[in-house]
Parts: C-alpha cells; structure tokens; sequence
C-alpha cells in the first residue's frame, strides 16, 4: 500500500454521506486522490409494485427522479471537495450491484460509504446496501460509525487499531494500517482477540492463557516483521467483537482495521465477527 489514487464515495445526500465525504477528504488530500461521488438510482417498479401505474407515467417519474438526483448531486458537499479532483456519476440500476460494478472498472483503491439502520434494532443491523458491498466488493471499504450520531473526528487517523485474526488477511488488514500510520504520523494499536474458553458451570483455567497468549504475540511479532510494520501489541481474552470494540474505546482510536476475508483460523474468528465490528464499533472501519 503506497498510496490512494482513487476513493469511491457513495452519496444518498444524508448527513451520514456528508460525515462520509469528511473523513474522505482527508484520506484523499496527501496523495491528492479522485474522488469519485456516485449516486444510484433504484428502479421505480419497487415502489409501485402494489400499483396500477402506465408506463408512460413511471418514464416521466423516473426522469423527473434522475434529474432531481443530478441537481443535488452537483450541489452536494462542493465546499468541502474544492480543493481536491471529483468526479460526480448518477447510475442506473441495483444500487450495490452498481457501486461493486463501478468500483472494479475504475479499480477504485478504497470504498467509502456511512452504514443504515434504524430504530430500537439499529445495533443489530446494517443497511443492506452495506452489507453487500462489504460482501462483494474487491477492495478495502471505510464504513461510519453505525451505533450513534457522532461529530467528526478533526483527527481520526492519528490513532488507529488494527484487529487481526492471524488468518491470511491479516498482513493485508495490517499493511494498510501501517500505510496509514505513516500517513498520518499516527500512532497504532495492533490487538488480537484471544477466545476464551471455559466449561458450562466449572471455575475457570487460565492457565492455557499463557501459552496461547505466548504463541499469539509471537505471531504478531512476525507479521509486523512480514509487514515492517511497528506497532504496540495488545492482546486480550473473551468475546472478539466485544474486546475490539473495547480496545478502539480503549485507547481513543479514531479508526479500527480489520480484514474481512480471512477464514476463521486457530487464533479467532474475525471473519464471523466482522459485520458485529462494522456495527459496534465506536469508529469508523476500514475492512480491507
């Protein structure tokens, strides 16, 4: 990871795509990186599926919609992005089928797009439009914070934590916080999640901890070497999502890493637990 020459941001005009394009502008201006705003315009027959609608209507429906999107589109955040390469695109079609689609032609080095979700559930859910890109997509993608309204962060690569499970994603999910680090001068965390484990109604044994805790920094140790990353190490036993969101509260991240394809190994679960990460976590997320 060298540096970014193009992010990707896709926008609904929320407050949360106009918290996306801060935390954009700021990875983009160090390498002054394009950014690329794309808004995806859904089919209309979703809407009017329980409808008896002609189909001349529904074509001066869906180009009145596609001209409104083009006008806010063009208004959207111009202030905030003046000083920096921007590309502004209305799609046509599945709107995370497109930003996927879009994201592999211009081989975009970074996704950046806020998380939905709403109501008493909201934890619990991420918007589906998400949900799919991080599925699919090839290359990292920065997620915000999904739990609560928050005010941007002035600074949110200077602490950063990066979260491996010691599976072959973890020197790609390291990599690029080290990339960032550097970047930013920041300073990095890199935590392992260590799985506890105790029997149904019986007091505890922690004596496995040492050893498994011994083999794990020195993982760590070498991946850094792998990487030439440096980093304070951390580790901590118990439940993953929850120690790594801890962790990142912990010690004032204002972004977690994590690798979201790694297969699930002798070290954690990373994978299983990487959309709980993008929910809970009290930062922004890069899931490379």
């Amino acid at each position: 990871m060298n540096s970014l020459s193009k992010i990707l941001l896709p926008v609904d005009f929320s407050e949360r795509s106009s918290l996306a394009v801060h935390y954009a502008r700021q990875l983009a201006l160090p390498s002054n990186a394009e950014v690329i705003l794309a808004h995806v315009l859904a089919p209309l027959h979703s809407d009017f599926s329980a409808m008896q609608v002609a189909g001349s209507m529904l074509v001066d429906i869906y180009r009145t919609r596609a001209q409104q999107a083009e006008q806010e589109l063009a208004e959207f955040e111009v202030e905030s992005l003046a000083d920096l390469r921007v590309r502004r695109l209305v799609l046509h079609g599945d709107p995370a089928g497109k930003i996927v689609e879009l994201a592999r032609e211009e081989h975009v080095d970074l996704i950046a797009m806020p998380t939905h979700g709403y109501g008493p559930f909201r934890r619990f859910i991420l918007g589906s439009n998400t949900a799919k890109v991080l599925h699919d997509a090839d290359c990292p993608v920065w997620t915000g914070v999904h739990i609560e309204e928050v005010r941007p962060m002035e600074q949110p690569f200077r602490k950063i934590l990066c979260a491996v499970d010691l599976g072959p994603q973890s020197a790609k999910a390291l990599a690029w916080a080290s990339w960032l680090q550097k970047e930013f001068q920041g300073e990095l965390t890199l935590f392992h999640a260590i799985a506890a484990h105790a029997e149904a109604g019986s007091e505890p044994d922690l004596s496995w901890r040492t050893g498994i805790s011994e083999i794990a920094e020195e993982e760590l140790l070498r991946l850094q070497r792998e990487v030439g990353a440096k980093a304070d190490i951390l580790l901590e036993a118990g439940d993953a999502v929850r120690v790594i969101c801890s962790a990142a509260a912990r010690v004032g991240a204002g972004t977690v890493v994590i690798g979201r394809g790694s297969a699930a190994g002798n070290f954690g679960r990373l994978r299983t637990n990487s959309y709980a990460i993008v929910r809970q976590s009290p930062c922004p997320v890069v899931s490379v």
